[in-house]
């Protein structure tokens, strides 16, 4: 029984060292160390990110229409509140020389001023008048009559009236904004949940050896290109079967979906978008992920590049997101350009921008680069796994001749 129990221990051992000096020494080792550090650091940018584009969305910009003389004694209220109370509690003030503190096209400039304004503040610093649409008037009229107060140093309370105006521009991209956010987050979920499967449908066939069968017969490309669309097919058909599912689900409890302002391009445009960015980014990310079965022997190195690759999508998606209320700075367009964030970038401009054209354009970008990626794949694949039979072959004809 001693002699049974040691000769036990002796496999088990010898095993656990074979598969500990594999792992050890396998490449895909350092991304396995790396593994845990991408979870932490996107909860930690995430919460960063959540709080910034909030601050974002809804830092106010008041216009001045008082006269220059006032207008000074607001900035210098203005200067003194912030420097007390913080500059997130005090709105940023924009000065309109052109507008007359008595004009009677007050509402006209809240659309027209050179960036888009949330109120207007007119009248007189002793009788203020804030324009704007009932929610922001509401929710600055107390600061407003804090800084009028600061401003003539008095300790009377200034009531400050109010002019309502149906929407302005800052409160449809504002709205808009949650479209924006909206379309970004269905992307990134679903590319996340469905790209998967072409990694596990290839992989697959490469155990079998099915796809060294298929590569002998048409060509590598027309394969990855062939898996690649057939996936995305299958991943509409999900998607159609879910949303109409949910739209029942929705209409028998009767609880009604949630009210998201209309897009920039309109629904019907939006949706259409919405179907086509998602096809591209799971075109993308497939094809990433094709190269990696490329790369990979063994369904463990499989899985353990993988998972840099989505959380590098995550990271992807976040700076997407940054960029949301950024439209028009260097780094929005950097994720515009960068195919892998493109297509979350340009759902968000579709929610903000009404011009079709530039949507044409990073469709044609995104279906390039996919090309390449795919083309980079077939490369890979045939280098790792279809000249293994002909290596083996030279392997043996060289033994051979050593052998003689």
């Amino acid at each position: 029984m001693m002699e049974g129990f040691i000769e036990t221990a002796r496999a088990a051992y010898v095993i656990a060292r074979r598969d500990f000096t594999a792992i050890i020494f396998s490449k895909s080792f350092f991304f396995f160390l790396l593994g845990p550090l991408f979870p932490l650091g996107i909860g930690v940018f995430a919460g960063g990110l959540g709080s910034q584009v909030s601050k974002d969305i809804d830092r106010p910009v008041i216009g001045v229409a008082l006269t220059a003389e006032q207008s000074e004694q607001l900035l210098e209220a203005k200067k003194k509140l912030s420097a007390s109370l913080g500059d997130e509690a005090i709105p940023d003030l924009l000065l309109l020389p052109d507008v007359a503190p008595d004009a009677t096209n007050i509402k006209d400039q809240l659309d027209s001023a050179q960036k888009p304004l949330t109120a207007i503040i007119s009248g007189s610093l002793e009788a203020p008048l804030l324009t704007g649409s009932e929610r922001d008037v509401k929710r600055w009229q107390g600061r407003t009559a804090l800084l009028a107060e600061t401003a003539l140093s008095g300790t009377q309370s200034i009531p400050v009236k109010t002019d309502y105006v149906a929407s302005t521009d800052s409160s449809d991209r504002r709205t808009q904004l949650a479209t924006a956010q909206g379309g970004q987050v269905i992307l990134i979920l679903l590319t996340m949940i469905l790209a998967g499967m072409v990694l596990s449908n290839l992989v697959e066939e490469k155990t079998n050896k099915i796809i060294e069968i298929l590569a002998a017969a048409i060509p590598m490309d027309a394969i990855f290109l062939g898996k690649l669309f057939a996936m995305l097919g299958m991943a509409l058909v999900g998607i159609t079967v879910w949303s109409t599912l949910g739209f029942i689900a929705v209409a028998a409890i009767g609880g009604g979906l949630p009210a998201l302002a209309a897009p920039a391009v309109g629904w019907p445009i939006f949706c259409i978008l919405l179907v086509l960015y998602f096809s591209m980014a799971y075109l993308l990310l497939g094809s990433l992920f094709l190269g990696i079965g490329a790369m990979a022997t063994t369904v463990r190195e499989v899985q353990t590049l993988s998972m840099p690759v989505t959380m590098g999508q995550l990271l992807v998606f976040f700076l997407a997101a940054l960029t949301v209320t950024k439209l028009g700075e260097p780094i929005e367009w950097f994720a515009v350009a960068f195919p892998f964030s493109s297509p979350f970038a340009m759902i968000a401009r579709a929610a903000q921008m009404d011009n079709i054209w530039q949507h044409g354009l990073a469709l044609i970008w995104q279906g390039i680069f996919t090309l390449i990626i795919i083309r980079f794949s077939v490369m890979l694949f045939r280098r790792n796994v279809m000249k293994s039979g002909q290596s083996a072959r030279k392997k043996g004809l060289w033994k051979r001749v050593r052998g003689r």
